[in-house]
């Protein structure tokens, strides 16, 4: 067994990364045996998708340049860590709304054509299946169903579309809500329970 532990927070104290540094534990004791694999975006090269990158993706690897190998360069590490893995843990704290850069550029490099999609005669087939994510985010409010902020999540709905796009589609998100107020520590420690929880669940058969 394998998990790939991701952090995406500019800051090195935040909620995100102490949950999914609580799901790691879990799960390691859990999988004794396991391996764990750690990428941080804050602190990892995520170079612009330029057209070398673009043009790199279209052409079998034998006919690939120089330029377009380099372009790659990143993608490829990127892809191998999640085929590698059987279970992914992605901190993402919301942004303005949304998600950090850091996981935004990741994202672009991660989805490429012919290594996590491909297109066929019924559209569009997401090729990294048979794993299990977790997404953990943390939010300054509230914005679940029913909320007046409910329309405002531009992270989930990405999330859940994009992933699912690259067949990672057993998706459990677990959000650690209205940091910094008061309804925030009962937010937290329902969080933090759901986290162990899910991280047992993910050992080994």
């Amino acid at each position: 067994m394998k998990l790939l532990r991701i952090d995406s927070s500019a800051r090195g104290n935040s909620v995100t990364r102490k949950l999914t540094a609580k799901f790691t534990q879990t799960w390691k004791r859990e999988n004794p045996g396991g391996q764990v694999v750690e990428r941080d975006l804050s602190q990892t090269w995520l170079p612009l998708i330029t057209d070398d990158w673009v043009e790199g993706t279209f052409v079998d690897s034998g006919e690939r340049t120089p330029a377009h190998r380099q372009a790659l360069t990143a993608s490829d590490v990127f892809i191998d860590e999640l085929r590698a893995a059987d279970t992914i843990v992605i901190g993402a704290p919301m942004y303005n709304f949304s998600i950090p850069f850091p996981l935004k550029a990741w994202i672009d490099h991660i989805v490429r054509h012919r290594q996590t999609f491909s297109y066929g005669p019924e559209g569009t087939k997401g090729l990294l299946t048979g794993k299990k994510a977790f997404v953990i985010t943390s939010r300054s409010g509230a914005y679940g169903p029913g909320s007046p902020m409910e329309k405002a999540d531009f992270q989930e709905p990405y999330l859940r579309f994009i992933l699912g796009f690259i067949g990672i589609d057993d998706l459990t998100f677990i959000h650690a809500e209205s940091q910094g107020r008061e309804a925030g520590s009962a937010s937290l420690a329902a969080a933090t329970q759901l986290i162990e929880q899910s991280a047992r669940e993910a050992r080994a058969e």
